[in-house]
């Protein structure tokens, strides 16, 4: 029988591309959606939509149910998490309410689905593959050419310390975890990023660096390659003897050099970068009642 794979946030940009690819490869395919609406273009592609969001546990449930039954008794040979979203701002201004939001989805959301499909991967000896970022190996501020967003990167960073600790658990059950972390590519996520408000930021210390570097990112994600890269490397990641545990996927050699450049040399080059200008510092505030007594 055909083995199974599930690839959650399949609607569009680099899920649909690799569930499109998977499917193409002879696998059957489970491609999560949030709306009835992007169910249409899976289907065409040879794919089938399953409704799910991966922040609702009840929706988590029913499509577990709905994959079981159509599965009828085949294996579920690989869980792709690929669902995410991106969040942009610096964190000293950020609401916490979208800080919660983009872990609740990229890092909560992957576990959750993880949860409930794993029984039916250790039964086949399956493979989990997460789809992180280079995002989850340096950060960038604010919404970088190759990080969405400095928020985005704590998801992806902790999203990479979650693989490891999975991984090393499954060892017993032969269930395999294989990290792919993609660059820049040209999906539908720059339309959300472009579309973000900014406006809360434009006063502050952070507002024209941060229009700025959002400007750079966007032409950046203009002249990215489409993510057909990625789905190769899921597709590897789930055919391959012996895969490599994290597998860097970026069109640009940018990324990989800054995986081996010193914290403290990035830091000063993102300085350069960014600060043009120097920022003057805010005037401490004054102590209440004005006097001129000595600190405690």
């Amino acid at each position: 029988m055909t083995p199974g794979v599930v690839v959650t946030g399949a609607s569009t940009g680099i899920g649909a591309c690799i569930a499109r690819d998977l499917a193409g490869r002879g696998f059957r395919v489970f491609g999560t959606v949030r709306r009835p609406e992007d169910a249409a273009a899976l289907e065409r592609a040879g794919v089938m939509p399953v409704q799910m969001d991966v922040t609702d546990t009840a929706s988590i449930a029913r499509a577990r149910a709905e994959v079981e039954r159509a599965l009828g008794g085949a294996s579920l040979a690989g869980l792709v998490n690929n669902a995410g979203i991106p969040v942009a701002g610096p964190l000293e201004l950020l609401p916490l309410d979208e800080l919660r939001r983009v872990l609740e989805v990229n890092l909560v959301g992957a576990v959750a689905v993880t949860q409930a499909f794993l029984p039916f991967l250790k039964a086949a000896r399956g493979r989990i593959v997460n789809i992180s970022s280079v995002a989850g190996r340096y950060a960038l501020p604010f919404m970088g050419p190759y990080s969405a967003s400095k928020p985005y990167s704590a998801s992806k960073f902790a999203l990479e310390a979650v693989s490891d600790s999975l991984r090393r658990e499954l060892l017993p059950f032969g269930v395999r975890v294989i990290v792919v972390e993609p660059g820049s590519f040209q999906t539908k996520i720059w339309s959300k990023v472009e579309a973000m408000d900014m406006s809360r930021y434009q006063t502050s210390p952070y507002g024209e660096v941060l229009a700025r570097f959002a400007r750079a990112a966007l032409r950046g994600a203009e002249r990215a390659p489409p993510p057909d890269k990625v789905a190769r490397a899921v597709w590897r990641a789930l055919t391959g003897r012996r895969p490599p545990l994290r597998m860097v996927v970026t069109p640009h050699r940018l990324d990989r050099l800054s995986l081996w450049i010193p914290d403290r040399l990035l830091d000063w080059l993102i300085y350069r970068f960014l600060w043009r200008k120097r920022v003057t510092p805010p005037a401490p505030a004054s102590r209440r009642g004005g006097g001129g007594g000595s600190a405690r």
